[in-house]
Parts: structure tokens; sequence; C-alpha cells
């Protein structure tokens, strides 16, 4: 028996006989991340974090520093009209899903070399909950 694993660029296959070390890594707080679209989110504590931390360059309908945010879940990203998007983001070629908002909230110049927003969501409880509250339709 063994485990082949993948993440992002890097494969590699684990013999049995180091599944338990395996088991030890693989709960290592680098994929904490990747784990925390998972992560119960509240859409009323999102509205909440979301006024607090997103507001100042964010609305639901209108772009300012950054695009409108209604029905951002499950958008193409970069696609927001109107709004001129870092070269990164507008070649992105996916839709906003929780793993991707995930990924953004936690560390928007790692998942797109480039971006323009900096600003970090560090609590993976309140990306969960912004996240909810994004999927729900920011604000509808």
């Amino acid at each position: 028996m063994q485990l082949t694993m993948s993440l992002k660029s890097l494969s590699f296959t684990i013999p049995a006989a180091s599944l338990a070390l395996a088991s030890l890594v693989v709960t290592s707080p680098v994929l904490s991340a990747a784990q925390s679209p998972a992560m119960a989110g509240d859409a009323a504590r999102g509205a909440k974090v979301y006024q607090s931390n997103c507001t100042g360059c964010h609305a639901p309908d209108t772009n300012s520093v950054g695009p409108a945010h209604r029905g951002v879940y499950g958008r193409k990203a970069g696609s927001a009209p109107g709004f001129a998007y870092s070269p990164g983001l507008k070649k992105g070629g996916f839709a906003w899903d929780a793993a991707r908002l995930d990924a953004w909230l936690t560390n928007p110049q790692a998942f797109i070399p480039g971006a323009k927003m900096a600003f970090r969501l560090t609590s993976a409880q309140s990306r969960a909950d912004v996240i909810a509250y994004l999927k729900q339709g920011a604000a509808q």
C-alpha cells in the first residue's frame, strides 16, 4: 500500500511504512488555508466582518478602490464591469468559489502575483463567515 499526494505542482509517493509519519505532516499548519473553506461560515457574522474590514475599498454594487462584490461568488475572476483589474486577475480564467476566495483572502499576492489587493483576512473563521456572506449574494 502507498499514498500518492499532489499539492499544486509538487507530487510525491509515500510508502506504507511511512504513512504514520505522513499523517503528522498532513496535519501541519501549511494546509490550514486550504482546509478552511470546509469550516462552517455564518453569513450574519460575515456581514459584520465585511462591514468592518472590506467596505473601505469595496461595496456590494459600486466599484471603488476594489470591484463591486454583489454576485462575486460564482463570477469569473476579473470580470466585474467597469473595474480596472490587475493583469493576473484578468487572465485568471476561474470563477470565485469558497476555496479560491479563501486563498485570496488569506494572501491575495500569493494567490495571484501582482494583484492590487494587499489586505489579508488572517482569521480562518472570519474568512469562512465573509465567504458565506458573499455566497448569499453580498447583501441581497
